[in-house]
């Protein structure tokens, strides 16, 4: 099994991400920096992946993320918000949010997930909690085209980054 690095480095046009939880690894130190007041740090936290993302995105990768979010949102939300344009946006990654009584008419997986180059989907599994657990991958074509046609059309129903209040 690969791990995301390896399939964004190989990823050639479309790297798009469907979340759908309200909590993830509230132990992150991005987190933990944000929630003592320190925006600064908490965007610093995630200069790796910002590189990642710029890496990918300077190939020629668009790269879309959707969240899919309760409102009213979750703290852990306000947190992603709240960093996003210092970590997604300044990447050059494309983000929008989807209120979840916006999507209940959508066919969504029951897991987070990333979808490279509409051929392969990688799963995020996450516990209860919001810690991480494992992903894993397949090329199953009924998966690739579910899971693509649910990022299509939540992203459709989405609001920009720039666009979106909490």
């Amino acid at each position: 099994m690969a791990d995301f690095s390896q399939l964004l480095a190989t990823c050639e046009r479309t790297a798009f991400k469907l979340e759908m939880r309200d909590q993830y690894m509230t132990g992150d130190p991005g987190y933990l920096a944000w929630e003592a007041g320190d925006v600064i740090k908490a965007v610093r936290e995630y200069a790796d992946w910002t590189t990642t993302a710029q890496t990918a995105i300077a190939r020629g990768v668009d790269m879309r993320r959707v969240r899919i979010v309760s409102e009213p949102v979750s703290t852990y939300i306000t947190f992603e918000h709240a960093v996003t344009p210092g970590v997604n946006l300044s990447a050059g990654e494309m983000i929008r949010w989807l209120p979840r009584r916006l999507a209940s008419d959508l066919a969504l997986p029951g897991n987070d997930a990333w979808i490279f180059d509409g051929r392969l989907v990688q799963f995020c599994h996450f516990a209860g909690d919001g810690a991480w657990v494992s992903n894993d991958e397949t090329e199953d074509p009924a998966t690739v085209k579910l899971c693509a046609a649910a990022f299509a059309s939540a992203w459709d129903r989405a609001t920009d980054h720039a666009e979106y209040r909490i």
